[in-house]
Formats: structure tokens, C-alpha cells, sequence
């Protein structure tokens, strides 16, 4: 394995901010050459980003055969829209790289939990606008990302809002209104969003399962295929909900949660078939 640390922050982005890949060596013994790239954006409320989110989730890839890349990305002081630039950055990166990494550049899909989840979905909302390719020097094609995956987001800033990831993030901009709503992103959906895939649990009493079916029923009004897993146990900030990912005091096993992973892993092999059947059928 090929493990690259790169600093990514954008304008005024402290020293914390770097992207972390780990890329699987290609090998004559295979026949896969070019591998899908997962980039991880762990949770922290905007206000720091969580390591039971990271490394155990991006290894989690790497041993169903993909690479995988960490974005340690801006938190509060910094505002909007700094991580959403530096999400670009990174995918730029990885694209740049692709043929020196063995990455497919049209499989590569952002991971988000929480407050990553936040960032993650927002860049699929808001990649292609003015404000990233001017700032980025990029086309929204090379912006893009192929796949989408999410647990447990912040998704609305309305009624189920996890205000305080909201204002982390908006800091001395949350007083703007239309911004507030901005980062509403089930009214943000555009047919531009990729194949989705969502998981919440029930019980979650920080970030309500609400902003997941707000997404859900967002992107389905918008013709987006989504595939959204809600399980009925479980608090917020599971991650792998096994004792890999258990915090200090004890929180983060959920037997039944566990799922997500095979449920995920099934999602990306039948979505990343269906793009191999295509492109053999365009040849």
C-alpha cells in the first residue's frame, strides 16, 4: 500500500488541514488495474474532524479492494465555503494522480458522516457552481464525483437542523439568512446529483432521522436513484458500530447497525458493474 499525506487547505486554513490516501499497489497477479477511489469526510460538528470516522472507516475500503483518501478538512474558525474548496482540491488531486495511482477518475465517490455528510452532500449540490470552478480553476466535469454515501447527515438547516453544526459552519455568515438557507440541501438537489446511498438510525437524538428523508425524498423527486437504510436502534456516531470505532466511554456498538458495511459494499459492486457493463457496451 502507497500511503500519501498532502496538505490541501484552502486560503487561511490552518496547519490540521490534509488529505491522507492509501493507495492499493497494482499487481501483474490481477486483473483489476484501475480501482474506484472512496474519500472519507469524518464528522465533528464542523467543529473538528472525528478519527472514529477516518482511518478505521478508509481501511474498511481498502480490504473490499478500493482505494481510499481522508480529508482532514477546515473547521470552525473557519467558515464556509473553505472546506467545500478544499473537498475540490482533493478530488482535483486524486484525478491528477489517477494514472500514477491506478485510479479510475470516473469512480470516485465521497463519504460523509454527520457534519462530513454535511460537506460531502453540499459539494454534490454546489460543485459545479461559479464560486468553486472560478476559485478551483477547474470545469465542473473535473469537479465532479461519481457516487455519493452518508451516514447519519445534517442535512437541513430548517426544523430538524443540527443548529450547531450549521452555525460552526456559517460562523460570522450566520446571520445571513439566505445563506442559512443555502445550506438547506434537500432544497438544493439538482439532476446533476449522483447515485445516493443513505443510512440513519431511528434513535438518533442529535441529528434527527428527519434530515435523511428529507434527502431521501428530495433526490427522488429529482430522479436520483437512492438507496436509503433506516435501522431502529442505535444513537449518532456509530461509525462502524463495532469495538473498532467504540469511543472512550464505551458508546458505538450496534449489532444490528453493522449492515450498513456489507449493505454499502453491495450498493458500490453493483453500481461500479453497471459502469463497467457500460463502458464495454460504448467500446
Amino acid at each position: 500500500m502507497r500511503i500519501e499525506i498532502r496538505d490541501i487547505g484552502a486560503d487561511g486554513a490552518e496547519n490540521h488541514v490534509r488529505l491522507c490516501s492509501y493507495i492499493l499497489e497494482a499487481s501483474e497477479e490481477l486483473q483489476v488495474k484501475d480501482r474506484p477511489l472512496i474519500l472519507v469526510c469524518p464528522g465533528g460538528g464542523y467543529s473538528f474532524t472525528s478519527d472514529r470516522e477516518a482511518d478505521p472507516v478508509a481501511l474498511q475500503f481498502n480490504a473490499m479492494g478500493f482505494h481510499s483518501a481522508i480529508l482532514r478538512y477546515s473547521v470552525a474558525p473557519a467558515e464556509y465555503p473553505a472546506a467545500l474548496l478544499e473537498v475540490g482540491s482533493s478530488i482535483l488531486h486524486i484525478r491528477r494522480n489517477a494514472k500514477k495511482w491506478h485510479v479510475d477518475p470516473d469512480r470516485i465517490i465521497l463519504i460523509g458522516f454527520s457534519a462530513g455528510g454535511h460537506l460531502a452532500c453540499s459539494y454534490t449540490c454546489f460543485y459545479g457552481e461559479e464560486f468553486m470552478t472560478k476559485k478551483l480553476g477547474a470545469s465542473a466535469d473535473q469537479l465532479k464525483v461519481n457516487g455519493l454515501i452518508l451516514g447519519y447527515p445534517v442535512i437541513t438547516s430548517g426544523e430538524f437542523a443540527h443548529r450547531e453544526s450549521i452555525e460552526n459552519l456559517l460562523g460570522k455568515q450566520a446571520s445571513d439568512q439566505s445563506l442559512w438557507e443555502k445550506m438547506s440541501l434537500e432544497n438544493q438537489i439538482t439532476e446533476n446529483m449522483p447515485r445516493t446511498f443513505i443510512w440513519h438510525t431511528c434513535e438518533d437524538d442529535l441529528v434527527p432521522v428527519q434530515n435523511s428523508l428529507l434527502l431521501m425524498e428530495a433526490l427522488i423527486r429529482k430522479n436520483i436513484p437512492v438507496e436509503c437504510h433506516i435501522f431502529e436502534k442505535g444513537g449518532h456516531g456509530l461509525s462502524l458500530c463495532d469495538w473498532s470505532t467504540q469511543d472512550k466511554d464505551g458508546f458505538g456498538i450496534e449489532e444490528n447497525c453493522r449492515q450498513w458495511i456489507p449493505l454499502v459494499k453491495a450498493w458500490l459492486n453493483y453500481y461500479l458493474e453497471e459502469k463497467r457493463s457500460d463502458a464495454v457496451s460504448n467500446d
